[in-house]
């Protein structure tokens, strides 16, 4: 498909404005894929919050001109598919968990703002724990303390009651025996 230069500015546009909103940027050769893996593969990433998009490697290294990730444009060669994402760990994950089990989908890079990533730094990356399991960690972390407070104020009743409890079992043993 031949785009006129209104159409491929168009495009230009378009990929500027999804990269404006990345954290992270993984590609991927997908030569060898089969359909119904790249099916499988988009509705897998859709359900984690990461755009796959197969783009003319000009089209995108115009777009990345100026921007955090204009140091992985020299990766752009051969038949590519560009996974974004707004989280910086999502992308990664979905396309190196897909690659282990798809040879025919080969990593070649990735990036986040300001920082370009060879394949073992995406490897690494798709292992990290994504910025919500992070927080959620956070949060069990600075939640405990407080917790285990509210437990520590709640055993002195409880004492008490099992205590008297036991005091009145005692008592109705003797009235029995």
């Amino acid at each position: 498909m031949s785009l006129n230069r209104q159409e491929k500015a168009d495009m230009i546009k378009e990929i500027g404005e999804i990269i404006a909103g990345t954290q992270g940027l993984v590609i991927a050769e997908y030569r060898g894929l089969t359909v119904d893996a790249a099916t499988k593969l988009r509705a897998e990433a859709r359900k984690n919050g990461v755009e796959l998009r197969v783009l003319k490697n000009t089209l995108v290294r115009r777009a990345v001109k100026e921007t955090p990730f204009e140091g992985l444009s020299d990766q752009f060669a051969g038949p590519l598919m560009y996974g974004f994402s707004a989280d910086p760990v999502a992308a990664a994950k979905v396309i190196a968990k897909f690659a282990k089990d798809n040879p025919a989908l080969v990593i070649k890079g990735g990036a986040m703002p300001n920082s370009v990533l060879d394949v073992a730094g995406v490897e690494k990356l798709a292992t990290m724990p994504s910025r919500e399991e992070l927080l959620a960690k956070l949060m069990a972390t600075m939640n405990e303390p407080v917790a285990k407070f509210v437990r520590t104020l709640n055993e002195v009743p409880a004492r008490f009651v099992r205590t008297l409890a036991a005091v009145r079992d005692a008592k109705d043993q003797q009235a029995a025996a």
